[in-house]
């Protein structure tokens, strides 16, 4: 695997860990870390021993979201659209077949909380917040935002965090139900990496297929999840 500029790779038995490593500018994404974290994330998905990831930020932050310094470099709008299209890091996230565990920390804003939605689980630290202000920017969440936080917080609440951009503090976000759990700021590595140990042991077919389940369930009503549950099921036990 070439060397990263932008993140650290490393693997702790079938445990893999990605670390955003621009901590000078509190982890925002540039192109260089878009291009890193796509190689990144094709090297775990392609790596049969991986099977939990854990997202984490060096530094004093988790992320705050796109470099604001590289916004309006491209020849123009269509341009930077048509280029993200073509190398979707998020999709390639949400598509990883290990599971997926983010440890956040410090500020999680714009990008950087929505890429830590895009993760199975979410682990704050007591000292984490949370805040989407691209609407008031003028811009429209770019790292899925607009679906991620609906579906993990309702619509009502949703629609209050992307309109308003108000901020959240940990405890705020495990009420809000965009936080699995919230640890004092010493035990967050540790707790993200045992919740990714315990997930690692789980035969990696149920697991891929049980977070299909969860997630696409959202979109097909509760008889076509159920055909989806049943199905994924079936196939599994031909597998066996």
């Amino acid at each position: 695997m070439r060397p990263f500029t932008t993140v650290r790779y490393e693997k702790r038995g079938a445990v893999a860990i990605v670390t955003l490593d621009r901590p000078q500018a509190l982890n925002a994404y540039n192109m260089a870390m878009r291009d890193d974290l796509a190689a990144v994330f094709g090297a775990a998905d392609e790596d049969p021993e991986v099977r939990a990831l854990v997202l984490r930020g060096r530094g004093r932050a988790f992320s705050t979201g796109g470099d604001l310094t590289e916004f309006g470099t491209a020849p123009s709008p269509l341009t930077a659209r048509a280029v993200r299209w073509r190398r979707d890091v998020w999709g390639r996230l949400l598509a990883l077949r290990a599971a997926t565990i983010a440890a956040v920390h410090g500020y999680a804003v714009g990008g950087g909380m929505e890429m830590a939605l895009l993760c199975d689980l979410c682990v704050a630290a007591d000292d984490a917040r949370f805040a989407l202000p691209e609407t008031g920017l003028g811009m429209i969440p770019g790292v899925a935002g607009t679906q991620t936080v609906a579906r993990h917080a309702g619509l009502a609440r949703g629609l209050d965090l992307v309109l308003s951009g108000r901020w959240l503090d940990a405890r705020a976000a495990v009420n809000a139900g965009l936080v699995a759990r919230v640890v004092p700021a010493a035990r967050l590595e540790a707790t993200a990496l045992g919740l990714a140990r315990r997930l690692a042991v789980l035969d990696p077919r149920v697991v891929h297929a049980v977070r299909r389940c969860v997630r696409a369930g959202h979109d097909l009503g509760l008889d076509g999840a159920r055909a989806l549950e049943r199905r994924l099921a079936v196939a599994l036990e031909a597998r066996r």
